[in-house]
Formats: C-alpha cells, sequence, structure tokens
C-alpha cells in the first residue's frame, strides 16, 4: 500500500476538505463533553443578559425618562445593574472555558499527530521535509488554539445573539423587522464569496510559512557546510525571498478579510439608517414608543454587530479549517509498514537466530523502474559473521533498512529464525535487532540518556559497564558532569569518535539476538579502535551479524564476505576465496591494501 502523496493533495483541501473543522473539534472535545456542557450554559446566560439590556432600556425611556418617575429610573436602572452582573459572571466562566478547551484541543491534537507521525515508515519522510511536519505540529495547533478559544466563542456567541435579536425585533413590530431582515442577505452574500478566496488563500499562506520553516531549519543544520563554502549572503537572500512570498500572501489574505468586513459594516448600517428614518416617523405620528424604538435599535444594533463579527470570524474559521485539514492529512497519512502478525520473537536466543533473504527485490518509491536489491538470496547461519561490501550505491544500507522493515521487499521475503519477518509484532522484531550506523545518531539530552535509550530501565552499573566496553567510560569521566553531560544537538559537544563510541556502548546495553554494524568503528583513531574492536568481538560472539564495510581490513576474518553490485550477489565466500573468484573485488583489495604498502 502506498501512501498518500499529501504535497500533491494541496489543491484539493480547497475543494474537498477531508474533515469539516466542526467534525474535528467536536471529535476532540467529547472527552471534555461537561465543559463544553457548562460553556454552553454561560453562553446562552451571556447572550439572554445582553437581549435583556434592552428590554432594561426601554424601561429607562419609558418608565424612567418619559414619565419623569424617579422610582422607574431606579428600578430600571437596579434591573440593568442585575443584568450586569451576571453578564460578567457568565463572560468569566464562559471566556475561561472556552480558553480552556482550545487549550486542551491543541495539546491533544499536537499529541495525536505527533504519535502517528512519529510511527508512520521512513519511506514516508523521504518526500515530505520535517521542517513541513513541525511547523503543522506547533504552528497549526498554535493557530487551531487561538482561534478555537477566541474566534469560535465569539462565532457562536455571536449566532446565539444574532437569533434572539431577531426574534426581539420581531416581537417589538414585525414591519421595522423586515426592514432590518432586508439587509442580512446583503451581507451573508459578500461573506459566502470573501470567504472561499480567504480560505484559499489561508492554506497557502500556511503552506508558505511551512516552506519558510523547513528551509531555515535545513540551513541551520546544515550552518557548518554553509560557512564553510561562505554561502552566507546568498543563503539570507534566498531565506528573504521565501519569508517575502510568504508575505504577499498573507497580505492579500488581510485584503481580503478586510474587504469582507468592510462590506458588511457598510452593508447593515445603510439597513440601519433606513431604520432609524422609518422608525422616527413611528415615534413622531404615534405609532410606537420611545422605549420601544430604543429597544429596537438596540436590537438592531445587536444583529449589525454580530453579522460583522460573524463576518470577521468566517475568515478566521476559515483559516482554522485549512490548518485542521492540514492536521488531519498528517493524521490520515497511510502506513505501509505495520504488524501483520503478533508472532511473538521472545523465543529466539543467541544461539537460534538464522536470517534468511529469498528472493528479495526492493526499489524506492522515488525510482521504481531501478531497484536498489534485486533477486536477492542468502543465509546467514546462528551466530555467523557476515560482511557486505561493495561500491557506493550498490544496496548494502537498503539490506539493513529491509531487515528492520523500515521497507518491505515489492517481492521475496525476509526470514528470521525460519518465520517471515512480516507475520512478527513489529516493536518486538525490532527489539531484538542492534544497529550502530557509520554516521551515529545522538539525541539532545545527556549522555546517560542516549546510552540507555533503547534500555530505559537499566541501572547505572549497566549504563557504566556498556561505556567501558565501547572505549567510552574514560573520556566520559573527563567531561564536567560525567554521565549527565549534555552532548548537544546531534552531538555536536563531541567529536566524531566520541559520539561513535557512545552509540556502540548503546547497542551494547541494549544486548540484541541480531548486530547491524554499519563501519561502526569509520570515525575513531587507532587506538579505540582496537579496544572497540575487541568489545565488539566479545559481543559478536554468538551473535547474527551482518557488518557493511567500506574498508576490507575490517572484514577479512568474517565466516562469509557478500560482494554486491547494483543489488546483486557478485560473489560470496571468504576473503581468500574472492581473490580468488571476483575480478571486482581483487580490485578492491589491491586499492585499499597493495597502494598502502
Amino acid at each position: 500500500m502506498k501512501e498518500k502523496n499529501i504535497s500533491e493533495s494541496t489543491s484539493n483541501r480547497v475543494s474537498k476538505p477531508l474533515y469539516p473543522l466542526w467534525h474535528v473539534v467536536w471529535r476532540y472535545l467529547l472527552p471534555y463533553r461537561w465543559r463544553v456542557i457548562c460553556f454552553v450554559i454561560a453562553l446562552l446566560v451571556t447572550s439572554g443578559t445582553t437581549l435583556l439590556i434592552g428590554q432594561g432600556l426601554k424601561m429607562v425611556i419609558d418608565q424612567g425618562l418619559i414619565n419623569q418617575s424617579r422610582s422607574y429610573l431606579a428600578n430600571s436602572i437596579t434591573f440593568l445593574s442585575v443584568i450586569a452582573i451576571i453578564l460578567a459572571v457568565a463572560t468569566y466562566v464562559r471566556f475561561y472555558m472556552i480558553s480552556w478547551l482550545g487549550e486542551r484541543l491543541s495539546a491533544d491534537l499536537r499529541k495525536a499527530v505527533f504519535e502517528h507521525v512519529v510511527r508512520l515508515h521512513p519511506g514516508f519522510f523521504e518526500s515530505y521535509p520535517s521542517g513541513n511536519i513541525m511547523s503543522r505540529i506547533t504552528t497549526d495547533t498554535t493557530l487551531l488554539q487561538s482561534i478555537i478559544g477566541g474566534s469560535l466563542s465569539l462565532a457562536l456567541r455571536s449566532s446565539v445573539t444574532f437569533l434572539g435579536a431577531l426574534v426581539m425585533l420581531i416581537a417589538t413590530d414585525l414591519y421595522l423587522a423586515m426592514v432590518v431582515l432586508v439587509g442580512v442577505p446583503l451581507a451573508v452574500l459578500p461573506v459566502v464569496a470573501l470567504g472561499r478566496k480567504v480560505r484559499r488563500l489561508s492554506n497557502k499562506s500556511q503552506d508558505s510559512l511551512a516552506d519558510v520553516g523547513s528551509y531555515a531549519g535545513e540551513i541551520i543544520q546544515q550552518i557548518k557546510t554553509v560557512q564553510s563554502y561562505t554561502r552566507e549572503v546568498q543563503e539570507c537572500k534566498a531565506f528573504a525571498t521565501s519569508v517575502e512570498r510568504a508575505f504577499d500572501i498573507a497580505r492579500k489574505r488581510i485584503q481580503n478579510r478586510a474587504s469582507l468586513t468592510a462590506v458588511v459594516i457598510l452593508t447593515l448600517f445603510v439597513a440601519l439608517s433606513v431604520l432609524l428614518w422609518v422608525g422616527g416617523n413611528s415615534v413622531v405620528t404615534g405609532s410606537m414608543s420611545g422605549g420601544e424604538l430604543g429597544a429596537f435599535v438596540f436590537y438592531a444594533l445587536l444583529m449589525a454587530l454580530t453579522v460583522a463579527t460573524l463576518s470577521e470570524v468566517y475568515g478566521q474559521l476559515q483559516q482554522a479549517a485549512g490548518a485542521t485539514e492540514r492536521l488531519i492529512e498528517l493524521l490520515e497519512a497511510k502506513n505501509s509498514i505495520f504488524s501483520v502478525g503478533m508472532r511473538p520473537i521472545s523465543h529466539l536466543d543467541f544461539q537460534s537466530t538464522r536470517v534468511q533473504f529469498e528472493n528479495v527485490t526492493f526499489a524506492y518509491s522515488s525510482n521504481p523502474r531501478i531497484p536498489a536489491i534485486r533477486d536477492f538470496s542468502v543465509t546467514i547461519e546462528p551466530g555467523e559473521v557476515v560482511a557486505v561490501v561493495g561500491s557506493s550505491g550498490a544496496g548494502k544500507s537498503t539490506l539493513f533498512d529491509l531487515i528492520q522493515r523500515f521497507y518491505d521487499p515489492q517481492s521475496g521475503r525476509i526470514l528470521v529464525d525460519g518465520n517471515d519477518i512480516v507475520n512478527y509484532d513489529l516493536t518486538d522484531l525490532r527489539s531484538y535487532i542492534g544497529l550502530v550506523q557509520q554516521q551515529p545518531v545522538l539525541f539532545s539530552g545527556s549522555i546517560r540518556h542516549n546510552i540507555s535509550y533503547g534500555s530505559p530501565t537499566a541501572s547505572e552499573a549497566d549504563i557504566m559497564q556498556a561505556a567501558k566496553a565501547a572505549q567510552a567510560h574514560d573520556f566520559i569521566m573527563q567531561l564536567r558532569d560525567n554521565y549527565d553531560s549534555a552532548v548537544g544537538e546531534r552531538g555536536s559537544r563531541l567529536s566524531g569518535g566520541q559520539c561513535q563510541r557512545i552509540a556502540i556502548a548503546r547497542v551494547l546495553l541494549k544486548n540484541p539476538n541480531i548486530l547491524l554494524l554499519d563501519e561502526a568503528t569509520s570515525a575513531l583513531d587507532s587506538d579505540s579502535e582496537q579496544g572497540v574492536q575487541l568489545a565488539l568481538s566479545t559481543l559478536m560472539s554468538g551473535r547474527t551479524t551482518m557488518i557493511i564495510a567500506h574498508r576490507l581490513a575490517t572484514v577479512k576474518h568474517s565466516d562469509k564476505i557478500i560482494l554486491i553490485e547494483k543489488g546483486q550477489i557478485l560473489a560470496v565466500g571468504r576473503h581468500e576465496d574472492l581473490l580468488q573468484q571476483s575480478a571486482l573485488y581483487r580490485r578492491l583489495a589491491s586499492l585499499q591494501f597493495i597502494n598502502r604498502n
């Protein structure tokens, strides 16, 4: 199963969103239904008390001012004061609840996206920049939180208030209510027309910001290369171009939102002017009291303000819908690598772990016509040390990816202990495989955290023992905080050899059944390499081991050497056998051994 190409589906978000915003909001707020109910109650109270202000205004004018009665005036002011207190308390509850719900929704959605993304197969990230993913997890969820906590609350309050004001208008004077209602469709038409354009621009704006973040992240990660080639000025210009492109899209979005609000307000207040003219004539002729006109104008203004608020909020909700769609696209990204079967692998032991490749053929999705591995068949016996050699791009690292099920072959199968690895639980399978890469991967944090990364319950003694076996303990103890010393981003505070030894200590502590060594000692000096080779020899004893090697000197004593080229096996045998059988192997050996003498 191939994953959906999200970058290609960007244009589809406008015409056919994956999920309505309301559906997503409700899905993530459902566990907090009681808080939602409290918010709805507070919302209804605030809207109801706001509508009662119109009746209080009518009492002040008709009973207090026109009748010139101080007692009626005092009663009317008291009524308005009580309404104001209730409105203030309800507003506090409404604001707190919706803000809490917005923060909670953002946090839950951010966790859900990350938990899904971190389980996606590596092929997903080949065509999907990490900066874009991080933009969606951080920027889009923050945008959604602010809009849910603010704009959505305003939209709900304005909708309820609009309906209430409409009922009060009709109850007060049907003829004048019809005058107001004429302006409502005129306000809705530009909302719909401009709202669609705002949504398209919001999607483009979020995508452009993601591109900016992705570009900046790449440059910062490769800052040494940028400065080494003195490309600072050029990269700044390129980054500025991306920022200006994002600004231009944002400017167009703001312009459309401003136009949307202006048109609605102008339309409604023209209708309000007509209302004042017609209503004023009714007061002059005596068919309506001054208090009724005052209340009616209040409700009409309330309707105008709510529609204007809705027009502005509508653009923000469109922006939230765009951000939500981007997040849902990540949540709906299909994972083509998953546990087909749940067969336990715990019965394996070091002495019985056999690895077999049977007619394996695999091609990356980026280049499906040219297989990286072609009709690959080999058996690695329990406890055997097998080296895979060949030129760069021959497919050596791909074999490691396949045995860990980062990818599945298009044909053929891989067996561990006689069973197809797709039938094992994926987590269980990988927990029995240890990998040391040519370029060691360290995470920001302490040395202790990195060594115990695959064995979080390891004791302090176990961590130190693994570090000693990897020849890392001595330099660790020379650091200021010893095992609590921070390694920096991607191990920037350590040398290449030190990073490699930390990575080796990590796999030593994991104590796996199957070892995968990708030129594990390439970054070490001669003295350290000798010690680590001794530690690796102890670790490999009795374990099935595959070694990717560029230096034949490190693997010439392996039980078996597999020579591959363009994903195909050219020869299999020991070092001495391959020197006799393969011209390519002899050429590689002559380049590495003879030319060094």
